[in-house]
């Protein structure tokens, strides 16, 4: 029998060459002709890169962009968390802007474009720490570095809120019992609410039994000292101090463990100002991918709303914090799979508003029965354009018009962008 040859080796890089760098490319690399995607570099630059095949890895600008700037934070080329600390707010949220316009044009959509919402540094509340193993007294914390599974220790992160940069070192401490099990890779989801800071913890092995009673204990000790709110793992109860809460409009939400959360306040109450305004006059208002009721309460305030969502523990955290809000013109929520059983047309019958704000996947299923039903106006919310563009397609199929879109930039120095829709009959 012959032996397979081994596999080539891959051509040498060679030596580094000279780029023309003429636009971005979608996840915010710098694109010369070939295509060759350069990370860090801005159009109208002349850079130095290695590599070969269209990643390249940048070695140095030769001609700079009137438009780079200093990027904030020390951690920013080593780190994957950001992309564009090194480009100016304004060229890169038009950037974004253009980025999201395009995405509709794809899908033959034209609308008005409102001025587009930026968050400011230091304002988000939720973020997902990676920890690995450091010292009996300490684990190492941070975020992935680019193209790698090992982490950047972080000691600075202009992203985030103040008092979760406060906690990174008890939140180190915190995950050092976390690796009895050499299989452990733990995530630290920390989130900042009114009564303290919330983590669940997800990727602590669990086949083996899970962490031990003494590592449960110390997990515990850690968190009191700390004067965290709440710990779980992987939503299961560990320390619990204060039940963790956040104000939603005039609700006050006893959150789940894990729940989502819009990562910054400001982000959200700009979305459920938008929201609330374009719904004024409803006689009745659907919710649909309610979560925890980010604009269900406001909503409220205006008409009657039901409301649905795939999680029965986000359901159940928004019905139980009706009680804190009363004067509402009444809220019926529901635990429901909204693809695999969308609320239907004629369930919509008397609702002559409907809001949808579904996961990065969209809402292609409940967008047909929405463009079925007799809905007046419909307001989408999104993370992903894409999918956005989508299920708008479907609503503007059936008749409604794409009036007027908000931009969101919630993700600082991210290549993403969120938006907020407006469709009329």
């Amino acid at each position: 029998m012959r032996r397979p040859r081994p596999n080539p080796r891959p051509a040498p890089a060679g030596p580094p060459v000279e780029l023309a760098i003429e636009a971005m490319g979608g996840e915010g690399d710098g694109v010369a002709v070939g295509p060759a995607f350069v990370p860090f570099t801005l159009p109208g630059e002349r850079v130095l890169a290695k590599g070969r095949g269209d990643r390249r890895e940048l070695v140095e600008v030769l001609a700079a962009s009137a438009d780079r700037v200093t990027p904030p934070c020390p951690h920013f080329f080593a780190c994957g968390g950001c992309a564009l600390q090194h480009w100016a707010h304004e060229p890169y949220l038009a950037w974004k802007v253009e980025r999201l316009r395009g995405t509709l044009a794809r899908q033959h959509l034209e609308v008005e474009f409102l001025p587009a919402f930026a968050v400011a540094p230091q304002t988000r509340r939720r973020v997902a720490l990676h920890a690995r193993r450091g010292s009996r007294e300490a684990a190492r914390l941070g975020y992935k570095m680019r193209k790698s599974w090992d982490l950047v220790d972080i000691a600075v992160c202009p992203i985030s809120d103040p008092r979760i940069q406060a906690a990174v070192p008890a939140l180190k401490r915190l995950a050092a019992p976390l690796f009895e099990h050499p299989k452990s890779a733990p995530t630290l989801h920390t989130t900042l609410t009114d009564t303290g800071i919330d983590v669940d913890i997800t990727g602590v092995e669990a086949k083996s039994g899970g962490l031990s009673a003494d590592g449960r204990m110390q997990l515990a000790e850690r968190a009191a000292e700390a004067d965290f709110a709440r710990v779980t793992l992987a939503g299961e109860m560990a320390y619990l101090a204060r039940q963790p809460t956040v104000r939603l409009g005039p609700a006050t939400v006893a959150l789940p463990p894990g729940a989502f959360l819009q990562a910054t306040p400001g982000a959200e109450a700009a979305m459920a100002a938008f929201v609330a305004e374009n719904a004024q006059g409803a006689s009745r208002i659907a919710d649909l991918y309610c979560g925890v009721g980010t604009f269900t309460f406001r909503l409220a305030e205006i008409a009657p709303v039901h409301a649905a969502d795939f999680a029965p523990e986000a359901v159940h955290a928004l019905t139980s914090a009706l009680a804190t809000a009363p004067g509402l013109k009444g809220v019926a929520a529901e635990a429901r799979d909204l693809v695999r059983r969308p609320v239907l047309a004629e369930e919509l019958r008397k609702t002559d508003v409907a809001v949808f704000d579904p996961p990065r996947a969209g809402a292609a299923e409940q967008a047909a029965e929405l463009a079925r039903s007799s809905v007046a106006r419909v307001l989408g919310v999104s993370c992903n354009p894409a999918t956005f563009a989508r299920d708008a397609r479907i609503l503007v199929d059936a008749g409604f018009q794409l009036e007027r879109v908000l931009p969101v930039d919630q993700f600082l120095w991210s290549p993403h962008i969120e938006l907020v829709g407006v469709f009329s009959r």
